[in-house]
């Protein structure tokens, strides 16, 4: 009796620790660790028609419900945590956030440092001005006071590119604040993306005297998701998400509640 009752010990002991190496290694992967949370926490800042806060405090925008979909459709819920631009890779590799769902511009170096989903919607960078400015910075802007967000592709623009080798920049902590300095005067020209003019700039809003230029345009680009690197679960579950939202016309929908239909890419 003795001799059994050791052998179903050593069988029970054998079992916990299979079932706890089966737990951890859950735990240790990307997808695990979210699972387990039970919430995806997505960085963010805060420009129409992305993430923004509608007149009764509440968050909304395109990525804001696009993000609250996919997350339906894995299970979790949805943590939205306001972000500095310039950390979000830092912010990422810490855990403080899970993802950066926030117009993120797909670059090689942004893929060589994280997992990036599918890319879902088209922008570009474009010059937005005092409506009276339009012509004045259309074709030259030397000697103008150039700012755009720390960290983005605008800032990329404004400092690489050859149209802006004799203006001055400035960075600014967000896309919002650029235009909101080129409102008081501070500066002449933010670079900021094609979709947040979409967004901001429409009659009856607070920029309805700002213009984009429309004439020049730059750095066309492509939104994606980022995760941290090598997280291919939750890659590969972000992707079969989207496209099943796409296929199922919901990704439209929500994109042409935001005047976005046409930048979407997924089809």
């Amino acid at each position: 009796m003795k001799k059994i009752i050791a052998l179903l010990m050593a069988g029970l002991m054998t079992a916990a620790v299979f079932a706890g190496c089966g737990g951890a290694a859950n735990a240790d992967s990307d997808w695990g660790y979210i699972q387990n949370k039970g919430t995806m926490t997505i960085g963010i800042t805060y420009f129409e028609p992305m993430n923004y806060k509608d007149n009764s405090g509440k968050l909304t925008g395109f990525e804001t419900e696009f993000a609250e979909a996919v997350c339906d459709e894995l299970g979790v819920k949805p943590d939205f945590q306001e972000i500095e631009w310039d950390s979000k890779e830092v912010e990422l590799n810490s855990k403080t956030i899970d993802c950066i769902w926030n117009g993120l511009t797909i670059t090689d170096e942004r893929k060589a440092n994280m997992d990036i989903s599918t890319p879902y919607m088209e922008n570009k960078q474009v010059m937005v001005v005092k409506a009276e400015n339009v012509d004045k910075f259309s074709a030259d802007v030397k000697g103008a006071k150039v700012i755009a967000e720390a960290g983005s592709a605008g800032e990329e623009v404004a400092q690489g590119d050859e149209f802006f080798k004799e203006a001055t920049y400035t960075p600014a902590d967000s896309q919002a604040k650029a235009l909101l300095e080129v409102k008081s005067g501070t500066s002449d020209i933010a670079i900021i993306d094609y979709v947040m003019s979409i967004g901001t700039l429409r009659d009856g809003s607070d920029y309805a005297d700002l213009k984009v230029i429309e004439s020049k345009s730059f750095a066309p680009e492509q939104y994606g998701i980022a995760f941290r690197k090598d997280s291919p679960e939750t890659l590969e579950k972000v992707n079969a998400a989207i496209k099943k939202l796409a296929d199922d016309g919901k990704l439209a929908e929500i994109a042409d509640k935001y005047n976005l239909k046409e930048q979407i890419i997924v089809k």
